[in-house]
């Protein structure tokens, strides 16, 4: 498999003045942070290039501001090193304004052999981020490339968050602005710039593929594919096949080479989601493969190259699976570098107003209707403590919206669980649940109450079967 570098090169001999010849390290194969040397000097280009390799980086170079902008034009770049005195060039002043102007995002920073003070302030008035004069060490370099990436990180964070703030829906698609979903926000921001695995934890239904989507859109992988896995919905034996390939003749049925999802990602995200029911044998090749960057497919002799960046996400306590045996530890701490927790709904009532307007809106122009929303229906989905979050919340509106030929929603129009109001006796215990049992029997005498009588239509209204419902309605006694 190629690694980033390498897709990137173009077939021109620029090729070799823009790219190392040697092969690439797992650090630059990994790296969180872009960086382009441009300067004349092979030596300086060299010391730059073996300091950026050792923090982890991406490196490209050039000898010329030819090369430089073929560089800048071809790949997204972070951080530039610019040598003030290029050849070819009019003014290295002149050449950092103008990447200032044309790629506002990278991070500039001045080289020169004239060290004096009126030029370093020219230049940051100009828009470079710091002035390195030469001659200079490792030390020195590795301080100011440091400074340049946590520049750079913050900034990125800000243009997000500002963009989310601009925008109507929220980060990445998501709404809601209750403090739990900032807190999110900003979380996904700085893991949208990172390398390292993210383990994202939630209940069902809370948009955790969501999350795990924004992750990948938000950063620098935005560019790159995004495949989403869900290893819950993979018989356990395919999904080693799905994941690391196979080749011809493997296993009955592999009648032509499949390559595995880790390899087609090619420099982009595969997403696991529900890691928590992948088998355990498959855990300890998932944790080879991360660790070591590299797969063998089934029946294979030969190990591939991988550059992909694992994003998983479960609804399991995978902590508890750890303790009994059902998870490898090494690999829940191992994907756990980054964690987040995506809250439930109802820990985010205040959101619900928000996210009906979405689904009203959406639904409208999917039908041409203009639904609105009654107040009593909305302080009904308020209540609700909606155990299937913002995926039921969801289903409910459009379910609501198809279902009804008028222009407002209003209670009876919401699925049957939303009508329910607990009685007295059936107030929610000191853990702040009610039973399971109490909320059935509600829901069918609302049902019941609602159609009049017409157990036929509580039925139908509750999704349920007719004998069911007279079967429940006997073991409740006279109710009515």
């Amino acid at each position: 498999m190629q690694t980033q570098e390498h897709r990137a090169m173009p077939a021109s001999p620029v090729a070799a003045r823009l790219t190392p010849s040697k092969s690439l390290s797992a650090s630059e194969r990994t790296a969180s942070v872009s960086l382009l040397v441009i300067d004349d000097e092979k030596s300086i280009r060299d010391v730059c290039r073996h300091t950026a390799l050792g923090l982890g980086y991406r490196v490209l170079v050039a000898e010329n501001a030819g090369n430089a902008y073929k560089a800048l034009e071809s790949q997204n770049i972070d951080i530039v090193l610019l040598d003030m005195k290029l050849p070819g060039s009019n003014s290295g002043l002149e050449m950092l304004k103008d990447i200032r102007s044309r790629y506002p995002n990278a991070v500039l920073i001045v080289i020169t052999g004239d060290a004096r003070v009126p030029d370093a302030v020219e230049a940051i008035k100009s828009g470079a981020y710091d002035y390195l004069p030469k001659p200079f060490n490792h030390d020195g370099l590795r301080l100011i490339l440091k400074r340049a990436e946590a520049h750079f990180n913050l900034a990125s964070e800000n243009r997000v968050l500002r963009a989310k703030l601009r925008s109507k829906e929220g980060f990445g698609g998501m709404i809601g602005r209750a403090p739990e979903m900032e807190k999110l926000y900003r979380f996904i921001s700085k893991a949208a710039n990172s390398h390292h695995p993210v383990l994202i934890q939630g209940e069902s239904g809370t948009g955790k593929e969501l999350v795990a989507r924004s992750i990948h859109f938000s950063g620098r992988y935005k560019d790159r594919k995004f495949i989403p896995v869900d290893c819950g919905a993979i018989t356990p034996t395919l999904i080693e096949s799905e994941l690391f390939g196979h080749v011809k003749g493997a296993f009955t049925g592999a009648a032509q080479a499949k390559d595995g999802l880790l390899a087609i990602a090619d420099g982009g995200t595969v997403f696991l989601d529900e890691i928590g029911e992948m088998p355990t044998d498959l855990q300890a090749k998932l944790l080879r493969a991360i660790q070591e960057k590299e797969i063998r497919p089934v029946g294979s002799t030969r190990s591939i190259s991988i550059d992909a960046r694992i994003l998983a996400a479960t609804n399991r306590d995978l902590d508890a699976a750890v303790q009994n045996g059902a998870f490898r530890r090494d690999l829940f701490f191992r994907l756990n570098v980054l964690a987040l927790h995506v809250p439930a709904l109802r820990e985010r009532k205040q959101d619900i107003p928000a996210l009906v307007g979405y689904f009203i809106d959406r639904a409208n122009q999917r039908n041409g209707m203009q639904h609105t929303i009654s107040d009593e229906a909305l302080r009904r989905l308020l209540e609700y403590e909606w155990p299937g979050n913002v995926r039921e919340l969801e289903n409910s509106i459009e379910r609501a919206c198809a279902m009804n030929t008028e222009n407002e929603i209003r209670p009876e129009h919401l699925p049957s669980p939303l009508l329910v109001q607990p009685s007295a006796a059936h107030q929610p215990a000191r853990n702040g649940f009610v039973p399971l049992a109490d909320l059935e029997k509600d829901a069918i005498l609302a049902a019941v109450r609602h159609t009049h009588g017409d157990r036929l239509q509580a039925a139908k209204l509750l999704g349920i079967g007719k004998t069911t419902l007279y079967r429940k309605l006997k073991e409740y006694g006279p109710q009515m």
